[in-house]
């Protein structure tokens, strides 16, 4: 094999990485300038969803580059028309604006929630966020984030967001007071290690915000575009939120991400909002061509079942090493280890060649491309066993 050449120390340190540098990637698998191949869980945390380089979508960006880029956001292109129309086509949401990280769509719908507290609620602003919750890493959505290690970095923080606890109505109704505009969470807190809201509960969060005239946003950067079964999670449910955040998977690999609002709360006046690159034509043929394949009910069933299948060999991993639970839901799954032991794990399965996350130092995240097969599951499933038994925390049951 050919020595890595690569030099890391022009990029900017933000980061622990492995001195590893990725070259190639196809479906589950990536390749490092070594020729080594890695079997990939993690897929950009979430963005991959249909593998690396699938031939779909690098068609559909290869016709649009020919045809058309971008003609500046001051105009229309077909492609963000096609793309939204098919978006409120599938959702319970009728506009769409669009942007390029997930962060970026958060923080729009702050923007537009203060808005419609500045309208329609006697300038109403403050958003009740979660305990745990992650929703960006600019200025505005680490503030609205909960997660404990933002709280001393970059101070002072934007004010407005007070935090519930996870799961607890009691608690967000005590916040709740005449500066109060909207909740808003992620359906699963992805980055927190993986803590589902309970059905009930989102349904019950739905019935408050709306006896208190308040709007419910759903981050669904991570758990939107097919991730747990549903092409967005709040279907689970029977609910609607009235604004809903997507990133990660809705371009499958390339920057896009979107905001969908009711028609009730799209109140953006001229000038509010916007963005050099937003709803530019190519990123949004690819966010044509991933929706197109995503939201087909043949293949949100491959998801739920394959998500089962997951769940089911992590459970009986559990069992043989005496860990934990298995959390989560579809192909948004994590594995409690009931020890700090994760970064240790991670490290071992990477030189294994596999590719898992470390949300918390005692959890696993599990986030493979949506089209994964049974036998993908069972490589990462035989290597993390093997992985666990060199640890020493088999009991042996098996």
């Amino acid at each position: 094999m050919t020595p890595p050449t690569h030099s890391f120390e022009a990029l900017m340190e933000i980061t622990a990485r492995p001195p590893i540098t990725f070259v190639r990637g196809k479906g589950s698998y990536l390749w490092d300038d070594t020729g080594k191949r890695y079997l990939d869980f993690i897929q950009g945390w979430a963005v991959n969803c249909l593998g690396h380089s699938p031939s779909l979508l690098a068609e559909a960006i290869s016709v649009q580059a020919k045809r058309l880029i971008t003609p500046s956001p001051a105009f229309y292109n077909d492609s963000s028309l096609k793309l939204a129309k098919a978006l409120t086509d599938v959702s319970c949401f009728d506009r769409v604006f669009f942007a390029n990280s997930g962060a970026e769509a958060n923080e729009g719908a702050i923007k537009l929630a203060r808005k419609y507290g500045s309208l329609h609620k006697n300038g109403a602003y403050e958003i009740i966020t979660f305990e745990g919750g992650f929703h960006g890493r600019t200025l505005a959505t680490m503030s609205a984030s909960g997660k404990k290690a933002f709280e001393p970095l970059f101070e002072p923080k934007v004010s407005g967001f007070p935090k519930a606890r996870w799961n607890d109505l009691a608690s967000v109704e005590e916040l709740i007071t005449e500066n109060t505009v909207a909740v808003m969470l992620e359906p699963i807190q992805g980055e927190a290690g993986v803590w589902p809201a309970g059905d009930q509960f989102l349904r019950d969060l739905r019935a408050l915000t709306a006896a208190h005239g308040l709007l419910l946003i759903f981050d669904e950067i991570q758990t939107g575009m097919g991730r747990t079964g549903k092409l967005f999670h709040y279907e689970h449910t029977g609910i609607a939120p009235d604004m809903m955040t997507l990133g990660k998977g809705i371009g499958g690999g390339v920057p896009l991400a979107a905001l969908l609002a009711t028609e009730a709360v799209s109140c953006f006046e001229h000038g509010d909002q916007g963005g050099t690159f937003n709803g530019n034509a190519l990123m949004c043929a690819a966010g044509v061509a991933v929706l197109e394949q995503v939201a087909a009910p043949a293949f949100l069933k491959s998801v739920t079942e394959n998500g089962l299948y997951l769940e089911s060999e992590l459970q009986r991993l559990s069992a043989r090493h005496g860990l934990g639970e298995v959390r989560g839901r579809g192909l948004l799954l994590a594995l409690d280890l009931r020890m700090p032991i994760a970064p240790s794990i991670v490290a071992a399965a990477l030189e294994g060649g596999v590719l898992l996350n470390a949300p918390r130092h005692d959890s696993l995240r599990f986030m493979p491309a949506l089209n994964i097969t049974r036998q993908e599951i069972d490589l990462m499933i035989d290597c993390l066993d093997a992985v666990l038994a060199k640890a020493g925390v088999a009991r042996r049951v098996a």
